[in-house]
């Protein structure tokens, strides 16, 4: 339930949503309890857990009295839960925190120190390492300071700037632009940061202190083509919604940063030989346009039955 409290000046509240995340939620509790910035309170949403989480939770509830609220709610997917968690915060300040990821003890501390430093700024973000991945994709890295370029066109570039708990938000702009848009399948965090951070200041911390754990199952972000498909629709959205941040931008120029980006996706996922996410997502492209008259080699064997397509690419290889 929505706290009736007064909102507490200088207060963390981190939101955590846990859906049987009992092999991970106490070192990520853990990591919240911890850090060196004193005044944060937690709130742990779990989302119909099947598992031993529950009694995880409470018992590091009894470990840190008075620093954990606990909710539930039917599952329903982890935003739901973070609305539901920024409904009851009475800290000034937002953060989000999945129950299987972590930071460095120092990361509230120093993001709250750049945005006491700013004030008009309305969040601030940090660098993230990928924990679980291959192929070099689990290299630390520190995003660019989105200041000193054209955010519109950087932030349509790809997907959401940083994930989703590497940033630090004040609680006023999360509830003016209505917290997370639950009409949206996934990619509600891209969404999001899109609405605040394209027309408002934001803070860099150039430094790694968010930690993202990635599986092999289960993570909606394993299956590409839906991914790709819901980055467009978040991106569409954006530019249906507020087109005086795109307005400087020439027509060619967003159709690349839109369908040009679908296109690519695709492409990373054919030379990685996912060719099922790669079929959808050139089927997509053949719809939404941002192709070229070169692209349709690749494109048109898309609209193949799933077997033929895959048969006719392995052939390719052979």
């Amino acid at each position: 339930m929505p706290t009736n409290e007064p909102i507490q000046a200088g207060l963390i509240s981190v939101v955590m949503p846990c859906f049987n995340a009992a092999p991970f939620v106490a070192e990520a509790i853990e990591s919240v309890m911890g850090q060196s910035y004193g005044n944060v309170e937690l709130i742990v949403v779990d989302d119909g857990s099947s598992d031993a989480s529950v009694d995880i939770v409470n018992r590091l509830r009894q470990a840190h009295p008075g620093r954990i609220q606990f909710l539930n709610q039917q599952h329903a997917g982890p935003y739901p839960a973070r609305n539901l968690g920024a409904k009851s915060a009475r800290g000034s300040f937002l953060a989000f925190l999945d129950a299987d990821d972590w930071w460095t003890s120092d990361c509230l501390e120093k993001l709250h120190a750049a945005l006491e430093a700013a004030p008009e700024a309305a969040l601030s973000y940090c660098g993230w390492q990928n924990v679980g991945l291959q192929e070099g994709r689990d290299q630390p890295y520190v995003p660019p300071d989105y200041e000193l370029e054209d955010k519109a066109a950087r932030f349509l570039q790809a997907a959401a700037p940083w994930p989703i708990h590497a940033a630090l938000v004040r609680r006023e702009v999360f509830g003016a632009v209505g917290g997370f848009d639950l009409q949206m399948q996934t990619c509600m965090d891209y969404d999001l940061w899109l609405r605040i951070g394209v027309a408002r200041t934001i803070k860099r911390v150039p430094e790694v202190m968010a930690f993202y754990r990635h599986h092999k199952t289960g993570q909606i972000t394993s299956t590409q083509w839906r991914q790709a498909r819901n980055t467009w629709l978040v991106k569409r959205k954006f530019l249906r919604e507020h087109p005086e941040q795109v307005r400087h931008l020439p027509p060619a120029k967003i159709k690349s940063l839109v369908e040009g980006a679908l296109l690519k996706r695709g492409y990373d996922n054919f030379w990685r030989r996912d060719l099922v996410s790669a079929q959808h997502i050139f089927r997509m492209s053949l719809l939404k346009g941002g192709w070229k008259l070169k692209d349709l080699a690749y494109l048109l064997p898309a609209l193949l039955p799933a077997p033929l397509y895959q048969r006719l690419v392995k052939n390719r290889d052979g």
